[in-house]
């Protein structure tokens, strides 16, 4: 590697943390942000160093300001529903949607052992415990991604779940609006065709 100047070295070995961020992508953000005004630069960095002062919800395990989230603390929410997702930025996804009312849990990954993501590893206890806790929940949704280690969560939870007598229900699955059947494969035409609806 080239010899730089020891901020831009560090900032580039700090950018290379990211996830997707190699040697090269590393370097271009670092003279990305040289190329920044000095007012740009110090927002970039003061909003950089704000995010130590985010901590996880007690309740969800979602990323919050406080001990407990907004969403667990609003009381429109409806605390008969239970939505479990694997990573804290999905439920900003499931949100945009403005079609879930209901509360949510932070599992924290999904089911996929040669990573070391075992049922300990992840918080199922904990989920275990909220359901144990809280008789209010009527309903769990698994709202996980249809993959390989997503159908894995949703089978490993839907077992525990059942034994705890929770309703249980998952995403529906099948063709997006504007999909074109001719692209479609033959695992997302099956769960169109066994999740059609009346019309």
């Amino acid at each position: 590697m080239r010899k730089f100047p020891a901020p831009i070295h560090n900032a580039i070995a700090a950018l290379g943390k990211l996830p997707g961020v190699g040697p090269k992508t590393a370097l271009r953000y670092a003279f990305a942000l040289l190329r920044l005004q000095r007012g740009e630069l110090e927002l970039v960095a003061k909003s950089l160093d704000a995010l130590k002062f985010v901590t996880t919800c007690d309740r969800c395990f979602t990323y919050a300001e406080a001990k407990i989230c907004d969403i667990c603390r609003d009381p429109k929410r409806d605390p008969k529903l239970l939505c479990i997702v694997a990573e804290a930025r999905d439920i900003a996804t499931l949100e945009a949607t403005g079609i879930f009312h209901g509360l949510y849990l932070v599992l924290g990954g999904v089911l996929n052992p040669v990573d070391g993501y075992t049922p300990d590893k992840l918080n199922v206890k904990e989920l275990q415990d909220r359901l144990n806790l809280d008789r209010e929940i009527k309903e769990v949704i698994l709202a996980f991604s249809p993959d390989v280690h997503g159908e894995t969560t949703i089978l490993y939870l839907s077992r525990m779940l059942k034994a705890l007598g929770k309703k249980t229900t998952r995403l529906a699955r099948g063709l997006p609006m504007g999909a074109d059947i001719e692209y479609a494969d033959e695992v997302t035409l099956a769960s169109a065709l066994a999740g059609r609806s009346e019309t």
